[in-house]
């Protein structure tokens, strides 16, 4: 664990880096990067694109130049309300200008941003306020949000809010059709009985002076609070400097090598909130000068007819995302080849579901792969070159990704021989906030420890086998839910599916598939057993088989095992 930016390693040392064997021609694995203060990603990005789009967030268009003048004088604002180094700021919305706006004024004031999803409970956002230590939260005047805020000061677990109008966002004239259609979805913060401690956006950049830069350590500041591990127990926040969130901006940019500065446009359809997006969606394209058209949330027909209508040329995006794309109805009848860069993040990408988008598209999706504790990204395919089937990729430049073995992580294993992800590198978080036995326990040495089993061969590509959590123990054997994926993928009726491990008596666990089909598409358990006789062991053929017309997600849109796991044991109990 270390707070400082790692260097690459010397030569004599990196002579035994199998990725080097085959790296990338134009990515130099050796080069330096700048620890910068986050904030001045953004100040280059206004000095050199004054004049482009920054966001075009429902037809309403802003430039960098305003967008940098908005920063500046909120900024000077939120010091005016008491912020100051290491304050804590949350972000409470969805994808919206405002989000960029309060993310780098409350770096820029020398604050700490502490993301949250809009989708919580009130529980769930009580005990994130309390071990954050928020003291302010940003919001949108929408009532879904803001009775949350709303409640969280009564309760006397949160300060202040700063509420600013969503209706202000539009267009002139989907703003008045708003306030006049959609008026019952606007809260009145005035009328609020904890209206004495609320500021409304207009009100921190009235009078706004020019804000008072702080002295920002890159290296040791956190800049992000970024809260992870709900599913495993106690959700803990993941420490991310500025130094850790701009390297890996800058790893990002080395790797995408078909990009050009000042002349892409990214889709941002998945939420800001999320680690992935607030990296690949915001940050980098801020980096890049790439105009934004920003999607509250992904809704599939939207995102079609934006994607045909404003021509991005870059997509983040999660598997599920390819996969609706592929399954519209319309697809055949919308422009997709405007795009050229697709980073899949977040889950396993199904190699049918890659070839058949590059196919339909002409479009290169690359798969990455990375972690909350990470910045996230750690891995990536090449944008060039050849790609091998199911591979998450090699590792970016700087980062030094060692296998571990699964009981004794301070021991490597052998090439081709499975064990645990570990990562060393520029971008691998300070430690948990609050946590120290925590910390200590995700690291082994200087190496984070992912949870991931994977296999790299002789060139340094990395296959992840599976989760350390999600294995199937059948019979003593070990059995990887993503191999059964995969090989249920390839039956051509599959939309999606994920794989789960119940109680066996026999067994002690045994796998159980949940499968979607397409729309239209019958098929019988007999048809997928028959499928896999040939593809997986005996130890590996599901147990159980079950269709469903829907299968459970995250917010982001990866498919969640948490909600099957626990359906599972509800019925394990009542029967």
């Amino acid at each position: 664990m270390t707070s400082a930016l790692q260097a690459p390693a010397g030569a004599r040392e990196a002579a035994s880096y199998q990725w080097l064997r085959k790296y990338p021609k134009d990515v130099d694995w050796f080069q330096q990067f700048r620890p910068l203060p986050l904030g001045q990603l953004l100040d280059t990005a206004v000095a050199t694109h004054g004049g482009r789009t920054c966001t075009n967030f429902l037809g309403r268009k802003l430039s960098y130049a305003e967008i940098g003048q908005l920063v500046d004088r909120t900024a000077a604002g939120l010091q005016k309300l008491g912020v100051k180094r290491g304050t804590k700021v949350g972000l409470l919305m969805p994808n919206c200008p405002t989000f960029i706006i309060y993310y780098f004024a409350t770096l820029k004031a020398g604050g700490t941003v502490v993301n949250y999803n809009p989708l919580y409970t009130a529980d769930e956002l009580t005990f994130q306020v309390r071990d954050s230590e928020t003291e302010l939260m940003v919001t949108l005047d929408l009532k879904l949000l803001f009775d949350k805020v709303e409640g969280l000061m009564k309760a006397g677990t949160l300060k202040r809010a700063i509420v600013a109008s969503f209706a202000a966002l539009l267009p002139p004239a989907k703003s008045v059709l708003f306030k006049l259609f959609k008026g019952r979805e606007l809260a009145h913060p005035a009328k609020s009985p904890v209206a004495a401690r609320i500021v409304g956006d207009v009100d921190v950049l009235a009078d706004a002076d020019s804000f008072q830069r702080p002295a920002i350590d890159a290296l040791s500041d956190v800049a992000v609070l970024q809260y992870t591990g709900g599913t495993t127990g106690t959700p803990k926040g993941a420490m991310l400097t500025h130094a850790n969130i701009s390297v890996n901006c800058q790893q990002g940019a080395a790797w995408a090598t078909n990009l050009h500065s000042g002349q892409e446009r990214t889709l941002a359809a998945l939420p800001f909130f999320h680690v992935f997006a607030m990296t690949a969606a915001m940050n980098f394209a801020l980096q890049e000068g790439a105009e934004i058209v920003i999607m509250p949330r992904f809704v599939l027909d939207d995102a079609m007819r934006l994607i045909d209508k404003t021509r991005p040329t870059v997509m983040p995006g999660v598997p599920t995302m390819f996969i609706a794309i592929l399954n519209h109805p319309k697809l055949k009848s919308l422009d997709l080849s405007s795009l050229k860069y697709c980073v899949s993040g977040g889950a396993p990408l199904p190699v049918d579901v890659k070839e058949r988008f590059e196919k339909v598209t002409g479009c290169k999706v690359v798969e990455g792969y990375g972690l909350t504790e990470a910045s996230p990204s750690v891995t990536c395919n090449p944008v060039e070159g050849p790609v091998k089937s199911g591979s998450i990729g090699q590792p970016l430049p700087g980062t030094i990704v060692s296998l571990r073995d699964l009981a004794d992580p301070t021991q490597e294993v052998p090439l081709g021989e499975k064990g645990e992800i570990c990562v060393k590198g520029p971008q691998v978080m300070k430690g948990y906030w609050k946590r120290p036995e925590e910390t200590a326990d995700q690291f082994v040495g200087d190496f984070l420890r992912t949870g991931d089993v994977g296999i790299m061969d002789e060139e340094g590509f990395i296959f992840i086998v599976d989760r350390i959590k999600d294995l199937i123990i059948c019979s003593g054997y070990n059995v990887y839910p993503r191999r059964i994926e995969e090989a249920i993928y390839e039956y051509p009726a599959v939309e999606e599916v994920t794989v789960i491990g119940i109680k066996d008596p026999y067994r002690g666990e045994a796998p159980k598939a949940f499968i979607k089909l397409k729309a239209g598409m019958t098929v019988t358990e007999a048809d997928i057993r028959n499928h896999l006789e040939a593809k997986l062991s005996k130890i590996e053929m599901p147990a159980q088989i079950e269709f469903r017309d829907a299968l459970p997600k995250t917010m982001i849109g990866k498919l969640s095992k948490k909600e099957l796991k626990a359906e599972e044991e509800a019925r394990r109990k009542a029967n």
